[in-house]
């Protein structure tokens, strides 16, 4: 049995390693299914945006999140919804794609610990049998394993590229083991090339499952380079580097210039509105302070609530990551760890939306460091753990199977302080002998112990509270957004107006339009004008064609002030009952009006003989950018929109958005000047008080816009010399009041028809 052991261990250890990965799914999942009635659901209605870009990819519009609307970049993991889209061609259709992205989260968690156990070997076999349940330990991180969202895929990738790495700097380490020592044969210059290529590759499908893999892509780089120099030199660590990092570089270079290509943006649709660094309004202090705030979060957050229900048992966890840094056998893969659980909280800590949706962003960097916690729980248990620390050359120590040969001494002081000494006859450091060394041992032993008792007796109440979270939410996703969708399918909508772009649109199986910007529209930049304002937004569906508009809007009222009462006509709403993840507690359908809309149309002021030669519509973004407008900005230029009546006197409302612009403020843009003789400048404002606004034609006194106080829409001009260049910039600043800028048009005198006879020649 002995001898057969290394045989059976690795299959014994992934029976035990699957056998735990179920028992925690079966109770998450079986909360879930008590609380729905036996129904397939998710906790997070963004689970069902991955459904969503699945189906589109299934039937044929990969990277669409609405079949039709163009190229989305909003979907932030690239790869998942192929995975996802597998499982709906084999048969998971409906909500039984929510079962295949539970089997797919089952396989990827399992890939992680089977990798993991890899990481923990330079310990003892037996070591890895502790990563199973310290892994799967923290409620909030099954959580999102099991949600249906990409975090367990993330993990089984990440685990693939480790693996990959592994391979490099085992192969490395062969390199350097003594002639006739009896280890592996130095690897070739072309094997090492091999698997540089296959690491970068995995690295590339690691970027594209999570941008913020970066991180872990640019450290798995560094460890493999490391490890080859070591052994073949500096000129074989930058190839390797290169050959690990450019696959993932050209990865991320892509998605950049698609973007580009098909949206008008180099950035995801998720970075420009889930990023303070993208608001326009913001100072950098006020940017700064969020981002510190958010990284303080992120730690707090997750230490003092996910791992603990009272303070201060939740940071054992950590203290436990951090043993590994101080024996030789696992600081190099300890560092490697600890600097992607860094990088990568420092990464989302940019993201807006890290504080929502159970933290899940932060869960990547919690698997790690309970990883870290694994290793320093079977560090302090292990008798020999400390033993081989003092720098002499005793084979492979590490999971990469590379002897360690540096901080030597600094490796000395935590195993002399763990009751290990020099031992003179030897020349390295050995266990202490008799009774003191096994009462040192029992003394680790019996601190393991009560960590680990401690930890969990304060994670129980956690755990149980996520798995009721987890089926309370999944119920909540049912009942409301589920439902929703299904009634939006009875109505048969042509197109439907979203805030929660993802369960409506995938039990309705129809064409929407994201209002947040995250689904896309082919390239008009939604995103980007969720950011500036909700007038900016409105802006962007005036320019869709009006039988392309949505028929109906399915919303929550509270989210978007005045849209629902000036824009819809309400049929239906849909509750929810003990709500806990849901954004309000009813999701209205509205009937969509659509009219006060009117892209183009002229001033009310345009005499008889002018015809529009140039328009601004100021916050519309599209018109913005082909203008080259620009807004003061920090504190300053928020979008404000307006539906008053049409001043024609038409008896119609019109829409139109602007910027309110300080006194004293400038703003400019680029527009065309009259051809033949003068012409007139023409603006539209919204004024509940009067004020005076300088213009200028490239610093070019043209004269003052006196606009007066009233309750409707409000037209001034001024009149444009002649001599004006082709193109000028147009600088408008109030100087009596603020104003809110709508429109800037620029007329000419319509040219005359020469008179031709009607008679043939």
């Amino acid at each position: 049995m002995i001898a057969a052991w290394p045989r059976l261990d690795p299959v014994l250890f992934a029976v035990y390693a699957g056998a735990c990965v179920l028992y925690a799914a079966v109770a998450f999942y079986s909360a879930m299914h008590q609380q729905t009635g036996g129904m397939w659901s998710a906790p997070l209605d963004d689970v069902f945006i991955h459904f969503d870009y699945a189906r589109a990819t299934a039937r044929g519009y990969p990277f669409e999140w609405s079949e039709g609307n163009g190229f989305s970049s909003g979907n932030t993991s690239l790869s998942y919804p192929f995975v996802l889209a597998l499982g709906y061609l084999i048969g998971f259709r409906g909500l039984l794609l929510m079962q295949w992205a539970a089997i797919v989260a089952c396989v990827s968690t399992l890939g992680f610990l089977l990798v993991g156990a890899r990481l923990l070997e330079p310990i003892g076999r037996w070591a890895k049998y502790l990563l199973p349940p310290v892994a799967l330990s923290i409620g909030a991180l099954d959580w999102s394993l099991f949600s249906g969202m990409e975090n367990a895929f993330h993990l089984g990738v990440w685990a693939l590229a480790t693996l990959a790495v592994l391979a490099i700097a085992r192969a490395a380490g062969a390199s350097r083991a003594p002639a006739g020592a009896g280890e592996r044969a130095a690897a070739p210059p072309e094997r090492l090339a091999r698997l540089g290529w296959a690491a970068g590759l995995a690295g590339a499908l690691l970027y594209v499952t999570r941008p913020e893999s970066v991180v872990c892509v640019a450290a798995l780089g560094v460890y493999a380079a490391a490890a080859v120099g070591r052994a073949h030199g500096p000129r074989a660590a930058i190839a390797t580097l290169l050959r690990t990092s450019v696959p993932g570089a050209l990865a991320c270079v892509g998605q950049a210039v698609a973007n580009r290509v098909f949206t008008g943006e180099w950035a995801a649709s998720g970075a420009i509105a889930k990023l303070a660094l993208n608001n326009p309004y913001m100072t950098s202090q006020e940017k700064w302070d969020t981002y510190e705030f958010l990284v303080s979060y992120v730690i707090a957050r997750n230490a003092n609530h996910h791992f603990s229900d009272a303070l201060p048992w939740g940071w054992i966890v950590p203290a436990l990551a951090l043993v590994p840094l101080a024996s030789r056998r696992t600081r190099g893969i300890a560092a490697l760890l600890w600097v992607q659980v860094a990088g990568w909280l420092a990464l989302v800590a940019l993201n807006g939306q890290v504080r929502w949706q159970n933290e899940r962003y932060t869960m990547p960097a919690v698997a790690w460091l309970l990883v870290l916690a694994a290793m320093g729980l079977a560090l302090l248990v292990a008798r020999a753990a400390w033993a081989s620390t003092d720098g002499e050359a005793s084979g492979p120590a590490r999971p990469d199977g590379a002897p360690a040969g540096l901080w030597t001494r600094l490796a000395a002081l935590p195993a002399r302080a763990l009751g290990a000494r020099r031992d003179p006859a030897a020349g390295g450091l050995a266990a202490r002998g008799g009774a003191a060394a096994g009462g040192l041992w029992a003394l680790r032993v019996a601190l393991a112990l009560s960590l680990a008792a401690l930890f969990w007796a304060h994670q129980l109440p956690r755990m149980r509270d996520q798995i009721w979270f987890f089926g309370r939410a999944s119920r909540n996703i049912r009942d409301q957004h589920l439902v929703a969708g299904k009634v939006l399918a009875q109505l048969d909508v042509r197109r439907v107006l979203v805030g929660d772009a993802g369960a409506l649109l995938y039990a309705s199986d129809r064409p929407g339009l994201d209002l947040i910007g995250l689904g896309g529209y082919h390239d008009l930049p939604f995103a980007r004008a969720g950011v500036h304002g909700l007038g900016a937004s409105l802006e962007l569906i005036e320019r869709i064609p009006v039988e392309e508009r949505p028929d109906a809007l399915a919303i929550y009222p509270t989210w978007w002030g005045e849209l629902p009462a000036i824009f819809g006509k309400r049929i239906v709403g849909i509750p929810v009952v003990g709500n806990v993840i849901c954004g309000g507690a009813e999701k209205v359908i509205y009937q969509a009006d659509w009219s006060p809309l009117a892209h183009g149309e002229p001033p009310a002021s345009m005499r008889a003989g002018e015809q529009v030669l140039d328009e601004l519509d100021v916050a519309d973004l599209v018109s913005e950018r082909e203008h080259g407008y620009t807004f003061p900005r920090p504190q300053a230029g928020f979008v404000s929109f307006s539906v008053l009546p049409e001043p024609r006197g038409s008896g119609r409302d019109r829409f139109d958005a602007g910027r309110v612009i300080p006194g004293g403020k400038s703003e400019t843009a680029r527009l065309r000047a009259p051809r033949v003789g003068p012409g007139r400048l023409v603006v539209r404002t919204a004024a509940t008080r009067p004020a005076v606004i300088r213009a200028t034609a490239d610093g070019r006194e043209l004269g003052h816009l006196a606009v007066r106080e009233s309750d409707g829409w409000t037209e001034a001009s001024i009149d444009l010399p002649e001599g004006l260049p082709e193109t000028f910039t147009l600088t408008l600043t109030p100087v009596e009041g603020e104003w809110v800028d709508h429109h800037v048009w620029v007329l000419e005198r319509a040219a005359r028809l020469e008179p031709r006879s009607l008679a043939g020649p």
